[in-house]
């Protein structure tokens, strides 16, 4: 997996420390996954032991890990940025060396309102020693991510290139899958092809491939079967895949078994009509200023109106980077406000059990005047 150039991790980093001492935190420490990888490049996993990166509010960021695998080290940018390595051997109190990285006996907690951010991926069993430390030091825990907002959710712009280059690479997929889909292939040999489609467009690898024909398109998170296509059915192809320095592809159209000359179900052709538009006007509500909620308003009101609220089963859908889902979750009660570089899915579905579905997805980067759509192939039944 490729990864940025070190100023790109150097700058995130800093940027973490700012906002960590704007929100009158004592520190940050952060577990392996995304998050981890965001600031450093690196995706090491270590299993049960623990793996930290550790920002005090003052000083040099630390980054720990278990002594058996700092070979991993030459796999991310950790080895060049201006972070002390620390190395633990079994037997060692890796909890104990993370606060203690966090130098709070430089910092009284009067001042700094005695809080320290936690990752989003550290586990349980990492969580409540690092708790029971820092309660004896006098802070309290919060979520990082909930504070940090502006460092996870707001995109760079290297990371809006990698999603760009994303969402272009699984547009070529979607452009094949007309040629794939005839009578008598079933849905497993259909994402058989889509495996590898996704892979020779350049993915590194394959996230996950939803071929959904007939009554299976109304179950949003069927994968696929060995169920037969036939002439006129329609199918909702969803796939994603993983580009360069881990960032990922996700895109959804519905098609129709021999192609827009097809015969299709007059109840179907209108069901999916109501859908199309509503998938546009939420993507034409995305701007700087409005809340979440209000897309999965937009989108939701276009297919109430029709009559097909009650088959609108699930969010209008989430963020994406690092993870497939991340925030923001574009859905009812999130009041989050959009802003620049906020990256997340538009995929309203109508789903009617044991029938058919359909679903379409692009996925937007807000700009400073509305959004820009990541992926561009047609919109209508292919």
């Amino acid at each position: 997996m490729s990864n940025f150039p070190v100023s790109v991790y150097a700058r995130r980093i800093r940027h973490a420390a700012e906002l960590a001492n704007a929100a009158g935190l004592d520190g940050l420490v952060f577990g392996t996954g995304a998050e981890l990888a965001y600031l450093t490049g690196s995706w090491l996993s270590t299993h049960e032991r623990l793996t930290a990166l550790v920002i005090p509010a003052q000083g040099t960021p630390s980054f720990l890990l278990p002594a058996v695998d700092r070979g991993e080290l030459a796999r991310s940018a950790l080895g060049e940025l201006d972070v002390e390595i620390v190395g633990w051997e079994d037997g060692a109190d890796p909890h104990a060396l993370a606060i203690e990285a966090l130098r709070l006996s430089e910092t009284a907690p009067s001042e700094r309102g005695a809080r320290v951010g936690l990752g989003a991926t550290l586990t349980a069993d990492h969580i409540f020693p690092l708790q029971e430390i820092l309660r004896a030091a006098g802070r309290e825990t919060v979520l990082a991510s909930s504070l940090l907002k502006e460092l996870f959710m707001r995109k760079d712009e290297e990371e809006i290139d990698q999603l760009r280059a994303a969402g272009k690479a699984i547009d070529q997929v979607h452009a094949q899958v007309p040629n794939l889909l005839r009578a008598g292939i079933t849905e497993r040999a259909v994402a058989q092809q889509l495996e590898q489609l996704i892979l020779d467009v350049g993915h590194t690898a394959v996230d996950f491939v939803i071929v959904g024909s007939g009554p299976n398109g109304a179950n949003a998170h069927h994968d696929f079967s060995d169920r037969q296509l036939t002439d006129g059915d329609v199918v909702v192809v969803d796939i994603g895949g993983t580009w360069g320095a881990g960032y990922h592809s996700d895109c959804t159209r519905t098609y129709v078994v021999g192609g827009p000359g097809a015969a299709v179900d007059p109840e179907y052709a209108r069901l999916y009509q109501v859908l199309y538009q509503a998938q546009r006007a939420a993507v034409a509500a995305v701007r700087p200023g409005v809340t979440a909620a209000s897309i999965d308003d937009v989108a939701r009101d276009v297919i109430s109106k029709a009559g097909y609220g009650a088959e609108f089963i699930h969010r209008t859908r989430h963020g994406i980077g690092l993870s497939t889902h991340e925030e923001p979750f574009i859905m009812a009660g999130n009041d989050l406000v959009l802003e620049p570089g906020m990256a997340f899915s538009i995929e309203p579905g109508i789903y009617v059990p044991g029938k058919f579905g359909a679903r379409i997805e692009d996925i937007v980067v807000v700009t400073e005047t509305g959004c820009e759509s990541l992926n561009n192939n047609t919109h209508q039944l292919a």
